[in-house]
């Protein structure tokens, strides 16, 4: 059956980021797997990886909580790539009660760093471990204040630090899953241990 991930599908760029994870396995090797909605605990049983997508935090936090996933997310053995809303998701620390984080990386995340829809912007960053600039799209984008507890930085701006590691996880304050540039992709599926079979 191949490799199989998962994107959180409670609300936000749902088919996007199925999208992008089906190109990246494509691109390092024909038939490698499958991409998956999850709606319910059961969905995650035997995913390697799980995208939790952009969207609205406070949403989507209190979907997770409905749908009777904040445990099983919490315990979830694969790694998750998390954008945007996702990333305000992963931490410990959170500028907003309405969200419950699932406090799996050691970071402080201010959600909305950047202010409303029309301030959002695109820009090429630097991003350790990519050998040149990433064309990264913010839409009402977080930032971490803060990050402890062998949390790699890979990324800041200005603002902020906009993309975190701490294998298996990978959290971004972008949305790669809009742009043609799987890099990002590819180094999550590394760090989950899928290698390129080509």
């Amino acid at each position: 059956m191949g490799v199989r991930l998962g994107v959180l599908a409670l609300q936000g760029d749902v088919s996007e980021h199925i999208r992008g994870f089906e190109a990246a396995l494509s691109d390092i090797g024909e038939g490698l797997g499958c991409v998956v909605p999850v709606r319910r605990p059961a969905d995650l049983e035997g995913l390697l990886g799980l995208a939790i997508p952009g969207g609205e935090s406070t949403t989507i936090s209190r979907l997770i909580q409905k749908n009777g996933l904040y445990q099983p997310l919490v315990n979830f053995k694969g790694g998750i790539f998390a954008t945007c809303a996702g990333m305000v998701l992963m931490a410990t620390r959170v500028d907003d009660p309405r969200v419950k984080p699932l406090g799996l990386l050691d970071m402080t995340v201010q959600r909305n760093a950047f202010g409303r829809q029309k301030e959002s912007f695109e820009a090429d960053i630097a991003v350790r471990g990519l050998d040149h600039p990433y064309h990264a799209y913010f839409i009402r984008a977080p930032v971490a204040t803060r990050n402890e507890k062998g949390v790699e930085v890979l990324a800041r701006i200005d603002a902020g630090i906009v993309a975190v590691r701490k294998v298996p996880h990978m959290a971004l304050a972008f949305h790669p899953e809009l742009g043609n540039d799987l890099r990002l992709h590819r180094m999550f599926l590394e760090g989950i241990g899928i290698q390129n079979s080509r």
